[in-house]
């Protein structure tokens, strides 16, 4: 049993299938399209790139939510010590076979097993906001006890005040999941409050990333 459980959201099960259902989709549109690669959005990958030359000395690197795979994969190509976890089966069967020579799993933010001090490095990267506002400070203490001294965490997502609820994505496919937004100063808050020390913060237009976001990256004090 683990010393510090993370509470189970209770909509996790329907968020899983609905990312199954949009998974081929989502993948194909990173494929053919690029959104959602790095690669094609400049202070994104600046981002990422930071977050790598950072803790390539550091240890082991997960991406949690890592969807298909594509920033673990671009972190391996650099390589890092990198894996990624998904929530939902279908997205990692896309994340393994379009990229077969990294290492992938099955897993739920709130139901990793992390032992203390044996990261490097943590990504959130545009997947955390599914979580519900009760249970994101939760993960957010679990990431950070999970991250040795100096190492950090980075995530990405939309700012806002609203929690959305999603009926139908990437090609009108059904879906059913609440994407809950954040002020930047709140996230920030949030995380020091986990433990973790500010050490950039990186806010979005509106206009190029579908909605205004941030990038925040932090580290264990140490």
């Amino acid at each position: 049993m683990r010393a510090h459980p993370t509470d189970r959201p209770a909509d996790l099960d329907v968020i899983r299938e609905s990312y199954d259902r949009v998974s081929d989709n989502y993948a194909h549109m990173v494929v053919t399209t690029g959104v959602g690669d790095i690669r094609r959005h400049p202070w994104l990958k600046a981002s990422i790139d930071a977050f790598a030359d950072t803790v390539s000395e550091l240890g082991p690197v997960l991406d949690v939510g890592c969807g298909p795979g594509t920033v673990t994969a671009y972190l391996a190509e650099r390589g890092l010590d990198v894996s990624g976890v998904d929530l939902s089966p279908r997205m990692i069967e896309n994340a393994r076979r379009l990229h077969p020579r990294c290492r992938f799993r099955v897993a739920s933010a709130t139901d990793l097993d992390l032992a203390e001090a044996s990261l490097g490095g943590v990504l959130g990267w545009w997947s955390l906001f599914n979580l519900p506002r009760d249970v994101l400070p939760q993960v957010l203490a679990l990431f950070a006890r999970a991250l040795r001294p100096g190492g950090h965490f980075i995530t990405a997502t939309h700012v806002g005040d609203e929690d959305v609820v999603r009926t139908e994505a990437y090609g009108g496919v059904p879906v059913r999941w609440t994407t809950h937004k954040w002020q930047p100063e709140q996230l920030v808050d949030l995380i020091e409050r986990a433990g973790l020390t500010l050490v950039a913060e990186l806010r979005l237009p509106d206009e190029e990333y579908g909605g205004p976001g941030v990038v925040v990256m932090a580290k264990r004090p140490g």
